[in-house]
């Protein structure tokens, strides 16, 4: 029976945020599915000896294992690294535990809902933390960088059709293709217009200069002053979800800085292939965020819940080869 006062000790308001599960206990399972009915704790399964045991991951949040190359829904880690992963989680979940709180909400009801339900509840969450103690003292606590000035006569993407298919291109290389919200708006009618022509062409997203796009532009970032509008306008200019509403039909061509909005709304179209070097993270818990671009839906439908959810949690850069393996992209180019 669950003692609810007794469950405060655990989750974004306790001081035991993460639950971690020794895979080999023969009780392994059943303390999970206690740890998800019984807290608000992020439960994660450690799988030390590297046999991958069959456990329900319904009842996880990530599984950990010292196998190379692990099949899904494990994330491979070394053995000697895997005590200062674990701690290095454990830092990073501790110095945002409302976002990390939210995040695993989140990503576990998204895991039930449809896709553009899930962008909704996930924009719900982001404005939620955008108006929050932890990604205030983030925004204090740093050095504000130069705002990048739009230049009106200066295209934020650039559309080209060849016969049937369509290319669009993040056209701001100067900003490393920085998801502003001027080049989110102009993405948005372009998807639009292709989702929307009778003729149906193929479409190929790809982005100018050294990388496809290192996200949101910081500068930017909580500049909203309607956390409500905000949300509405999230919802309705979503470019994941008109990705996703493409289906077979969208292409992404990724290289370089994959980061943050750079590889949620990319993750959301089912056909992705990128260049050596490319490389992919989900930075958003240092600033007290979760994912706003559609990163808890794409990425969780992408790779699964439990590794999309070890991108955020550990911040750590996925390489191209382990995106490879992990289904993020089918094949390097």
């Amino acid at each position: 029976m669950t003692d609810h006062l007794a469950a405060e000790a655990f989750g974004p308001l306790g001081d035991r945020p993460i639950m971690w599960v020794d895979c080999a206990a023969a009780s392994a399972e059943g303390m999970a599915r206690r740890y998800r009915q019984d807290t608000r704790a992020i439960v994660v399964g450690v799988d030390l000896a590297g046999a991958c045991p069959s456990l329900d991951p319904a009842f996880f949040d990530m599984l950990l294992t010292t196998v190379v190359a692990p099949p899904s829904p494990w994330v491979g880690v070394a053995a000697r690294r895997m005590d200062d992963r674990q701690k290095a989680i454990e830092a990073r979940v501790a110095n945002a535990p409302m976002a990390a709180g939210i995040a695993v909400d989140v990503f576990r009801a998204c895991d039930h809902l449809p896709f553009d339900l899930g962008i909704a509840m996930e924009s719900l969450g982001y404005s939620t933390l955008l108006a929050g103690g932890e990604f205030r003292k983030w925004r204090q606590g740093r050095v504000r960088p130069s705002t990048i000035v739009d230049e009106v006569d200066r295209p934020q993407v650039r559309v080209e059709r060849d016969g049937d298919h369509v290319t669009i291109t993040l056209a701001r290389p100067d900003t490393r293709n920085a998801m502003r919200a001027s080049m989110r708006d102009a993405l948005h009618e372009a998807l639009c217009a292709v989702l929307d022509d009778p003729s149906r062409p193929g479409m190929t997203l790809r982005g100018e200069g050294d990388c496809f796009s290192t996200g949101g532009d910081l500068a930017e970032l909580g500049s909203a002053d309607d956390m409500a509008q905000a949300h509405a306008i999230r919802t309705l200019r979503s470019c994941a979800a008109r990705l996703h509403a493409l289906g077979e039909r969208a292409r992404i061509d990724l290289h370089g800085a994959c980061i943050g909005s750079g590889i949620e709304i990319a993750a959301a179209a089912p056909h992705r292939t990128a260049r050596r070097g490319t490389f992919f993270q989900l930075p958003e818990l240092d600033m007290g965020l979760i994912p706003g671009a559609g990163g808890t839906v794409s990425l969780a439908r992408a790779i699964g819940r439990h590794r999309a959810s070890y991108m955020l949690f550990s911040g750590r850069r996925v390489a191209l080869a382990e995106a490879v393996q992990w289904g993020l992209v089918e094949a390097a180019a």
